[in-house]
């Protein structure tokens, strides 16, 4: 008899005590022994227990791939593989007999692919999937298309057989699973009916009327970004610019595809764009982006590896703080659903030099690290649900005229 153990098979034992969870396995020279490391059989402990480990489930066609992201998960003590699966229609029945509270998904798949297997999961048994695709061009379009479908993160996939290449994701998968495994779980759109009564808009009595919108977002942010820009209007009278982590070749498709979706015009920023009205700037991953005033009605877009010593770049912080520097008071960030603080000192320059700034409430966050930060920081003057967020920008821009406005 044998059950499935951390992504590998044990043989079962039976007499095993509630407090006596591990198994003392022998250290052998297989090359997935890393991951007895733990020596934990999932499904002999109490898993409704807070202490117990993540589930997670890792789903590619590739055997190399399932066993590299098998050690790399099994090389954290608060998580464990219940399970692999090399196509789509297997990860379907271990979903439903193991029970992971995370899934890892390959897109290119033989068989039930991976768009197709993650529409399965999300209307059958939906629960957080982060999709691991290889850096190609096709893959990057799949995986936007993916996190419209209820993804909750990616991360890009080495296209190697070398172990050591391939481990350079390892503190990248480890972080987001424990992220999903606490997350509400992304649904393919973001529902408009709210729960509790609807927050005041943008005061119709504000000094100053913002002349660009910088916002900033990270896990959640593509499905999140979609719903706010779509509902503006194609002759919104500012500028936006835009921080989004997400790996390098995935910014191009993905402003590709909110620009065959809004009004708006949006495309990924390149240096000494000239930022315009009814505009949308995408940050390319790999490079900070700020703004610099070149005259009176003249802003560009720059773009720079530095600073090359902080944990995101592009940076929202890099981002938000060059824009409060120009804009001053004319200046409204945003901050919305993502993993970590990135932002907050941003939105603070914001906030302190008098600009406008708005959060996105924990109710519709995917993963509120973002957002709660800069709330604790006191630095927002408002903070509302998802769907609000369009009427915010446009209360905020009440009084301009229709016709574009200088920067």
């Amino acid at each position: 008899m044998e059950m499935e153990m951390c992504g590998l098979y044990a043989p079962v034992v039976t007499g095993l005590s509630a407090q006596q969870p591990s198994l003392p396995l022998k250290s052998t020279s297989h090359p997935a022994d890393i991951l007895l490391r733990s020596t934990r059989v999932c499904a002999l402990m109490n898993l409704s227990s807070p202490l117990a480990p993540m589930k997670v489930l890792i789903v590619d066609d590739s055997a190399f791939m399932r066993n590299a992201l098998s050690r790399m998960v099994a090389s954290d003590d608060s998580l464990c593989v219940v399970g692999t699966a090399e196509n789509g229609l297997e990860a379907l029945a271990k979903i439903g007999a193991l029970q992971p509270d995370v899934v890892t998904l390959d897109l290119d798949m033989p068989g039930l692919d991976g768009l197709e297997t993650l529409k399965r999961i999300m209307s059958e048994s939906p629960l957080p999937v982060i999709v691991v695709s290889a850096l190609v061009r096709r893959g990057a379009e799949d995986t936007i298309q993916a996190f419209a479908l209820g993804a909750f993160d990616c991360i890009a996939k080495q296209l190697s057989y070398d172990y050591a290449g391939v481990l350079k994701i390892q503190d990248e998968l480890i972080a987001k699973i424990k992220a999903a495994a606490g997350c509400r779980v992304p649904a393919p759109r973001f529902s408009s009916a709210l729960d509790g009564p609807p927050l005041g808009l943008f005061p119709a009595s504000a000094a100053t009327v913002p002349k660009i919108v910088a916002i900033g977002t990270s896990t959640g942010g593509p499905t999140a970004l979609q719903d706010v820009l779509s509902a503006l209007p194609a002759n919104l009278p500012v500028p936006i610019v835009v921080v989004q982590h997400i790996p390098v070749g995935f910014i191009g498709p993905f402003a590709k595809r909110l620009n065959d979706l809004c009004l708006l015009k949006v495309r990924e920023a390149e240096d000494n764009d000239h930022i315009r009205a009814g505009n949308v700037y995408l940050a390319p991953a790999g490079t900070h982006l700020t703004v610099q005033r070149r005259s009176s009605t003249d802003v560009v877009v720059r773009l720079s590896l530095l600073p090359n010593d902080l944990p995101h770049t592009p940076s929202v912080d890099v981002m938000m703080s060059s824009v409060a520097e120009v804009f001053g008071s004319s200046a409204m960030g945003i901050i919305m659903t993502g993993m970590g603080d990135d932002g907050a000192c941003g939105m603070q320059a914001i906030f302190q030099r008098g600009g406008f700034t708005l959060g996105q409430n924990q109710a519709t966050c995917v993963v509120y690290g973002m957002p709660r930060a800069c709330a604790d920081l006191g630095v927002l003057n408002q903070v509302v649900p998802l769907p609000e967020i369009p009427q915010q920008i446009l209360a905020a821009l009440h009084h301009r005229t229709r016709a574009a406005a200088a920067p």
